[in-house]
């Protein structure tokens, strides 16, 4: 069975960092777009970053461009989300996802999904 797992997530202060994992298991992710989404408490759930197959091509949301990061290892089956200069309206649920849709910004298009990690930023 298809599995992601998200890690990393935590409590930090605004201007802090943090690096979100996902390890993907149960098949190889390695040709799919694999990106990040969040939730903050009373809000729809919102794109945050894509990553193509092989790494070649992301796709970012204005809100977190130039200050987050996505990578991933596909030997690993393990996705990456770098969070620098955090934010308090960073702090949401942040969930990893993957798709056969090029990456795309709508959630629907998503296949798979982990169970979410939390991230909170204090101001």
């Amino acid at each position: 069975q298809a599995q992601l797992v998200e890690s990393g997530g935590g409590l930090v202060q605004a201007g802090g960092s943090l690096r979100l994992s996902c390890a993907a298991s149960g098949r190889t992710f390695s040709s799919y777009t694999m990106g990040w989404f969040r939730q903050a408490p009373g809000k729809e759930r919102e794109f945050v970053v894509a990553i193509s197959w092989n790494g070649g091509s992301t796709r970012y949301a204005d809100s977190v461009r130039g200050r987050f990061t996505i990578s991933r290892d596909n030997v690993k089956n393990t996705v990456y989300l770098q969070m620098n200069s955090l934010k308090p309206e960073d702090t949401a649920v942040y969930y990893c996802a993957a798709t056969s849709a090029i990456l795309s910004r709508i959630s629907d298009r998503w296949a798979y999904w982990g169970q979410g990690t939390q991230v909170t930023v204090s101001s």
